[in-house]
């Protein structure tokens, strides 16, 4: 993970000791060389020497034997260099604040794709472009929402060290201890999930009597949307069908009342309609850089108009079975204007039957209701959508829209 995230910054590194051009380099080598110069850089329980011998290792064993000698002249330049000065022994390397950034210079200290950068510069502003890139650079803290009422009691007698969670009532960080090696965690007791997503699962309410997840993999927040509404009938969508599997794993028992559909969204197999419909739509990802840095590397500026296009085909379906005064959340895990703000004034240009409301007055109902702790409601809001921030808000990058239907 170390390596994803810092992957352009020990690319440069690389190059500069390197007598072969990157691009001539075999995949194998080239990865090789990758995690060395992260344990050379940022690790500290790896001497030189181990990081040294064992990425040669690696290069054998990838039967690239003839690359031996090359790997290994490499990481000896790399481990000269300042990019593998000491790393601080708690956090490992701490790159500091770039003072008055450009985007290239953001960009290249902070190993983020420049186009990325820029459009968070243009769209949000300096500042926030520098806590987005520093955050996504941080290895993210495990959040749980809690889902029986001696749960957290039973985690503290196995061991588990939690605080509250910085946004909801029912989330707590993990600052101690293997969650997943629990009893609580294996019986379901507990879910792991980030309180944004968690957020997003909240503004469905409860109270209502028919639901709908139009894309529900892997199930977290199908399964927090059960939670609040136990007498409610839910069906879940899920297009791969061994994401559905998968789902049927997670939800467990509560899979006996969660209907789940393998099926295409954009075209929903459905008669009935609903009074609450959940779209957390496919999108780029990139609010969970910390968590996925693989994205920003794969992601491309042409991937965000056919990603726009599915979004709002998704949404298109989904309303055909809003009910009357009914609700649709539309939310994505994107800081991309595209697969947010777009898609929605696109849609209520096409639809009027449809309005916007203001996610202002749900955030306030939930922070009166005693679900939400965050202290001003009106700061996980960005105009009259939900919008919370890496580096700004203390989770993931989400987005959400609540649209009703006259």
């Amino acid at each position: 993970m170390g390596t994803l995230r810092w992957q352009s910054l020990l690319d440069s590194a690389i190059k500069q000791a390197s007598s072969q051009p990157l691009k001539k380099l075999d995949l194998e080598v080239l990865t090789a060389l990758r995690i060395a110069g992260y344990q050379l850089g940022w690790l500290t329980k790896v001497p030189v020497r181990a990081a040294l011998h064992e990425s040669v290792e690696l290069v054998k064993r990838a039967r690239k034997r003839s690359a031996a000698s090359f790997v290994n002249a490499v990481l000896r330049k790399l481990s000269t260099t300042p990019l593998c000065s000491p790393a601080n022994p708690e956090q490992g390397r701490r790159v500091p604040p770039v003072v008055s950034p450009s985007p290239e210079t953001l960009s290249e200290a902070q190993a983020h794709p420049l186009w990325l950068v820029e459009r968070w510069m243009a769209h949000y502003d300096v500042e926030a472009a520098q806590n987005i890139c520093r955050q996504n650079q941080s290895i993210p803290q495990t959040t749980i929402r809690l889902r029986a009422p001696d749960a957290e009691s039973k985690l503290s007698a196995e061991g588990i060290s939690l605080s509250p969670g910085s946004v909801l009532t029912s989330a707590r960080r993990v600052i101690s201890g293997n969650i997943t090696k629990t009893e609580s965690f294996r019986n379901g007791q507990v879910a792991i999930q980030d309180e944004a997503s968690q957020l997003i699962a909240a503004l469905i309410g409860s109270a209502h009597d028919r639901i709908l997840d139009c894309c529900a993999a892997p199930g977290g927040k199908t399964l927090a949307i059960a939670d609040q509404n136990p007498g409610a009938a839910i069906t879940a969508v899920e297009i791969h069908p061994h994401r559905a599997h998968l789902m049927r794993k997670l939800l467990g028992e509560n899979s006996q009342r969660i209907q789940i559909l393998t099926a295409d969204a954009r075209n929903l197999p459905l008669a009935q309609t609903f009074a609450r419909i959940l779209v957390d739509a496919p999108c780029s990802g990139t609010g969970t850089l910390a968590r996925n840095p693989e994205i920003k590397w794969r992601l491309k500026p042409e991937d965000l108009p056919q990603l726009h296009n599915r979004q709002l085909a998704i949404l298109r379906s989904a309303v055909q079975h809003l009910k009357p005064a009914g609700r649709l959340i539309y939310s994505t895990c994107s800081l991309e204007k595209e697969e947010n703000e777009d898609v929605i004034g696109q849609l209520l240009k096409e639809d009027p039957n449809l309005f916007l409301r203001d996610c202002r007055k749900e955030l306030d109902h939930l922070k009166t209701t005693g679900a939400l702790t965050w202290p001003d409601p009106g700061s996980l809001t960005r105009g009259p959508y939900l919008r919370t921030v890496p580096g700004i808000h203390p989770c993931d990058g989400f987005f959400a829209a609540i649209l009703e239907s006259r």
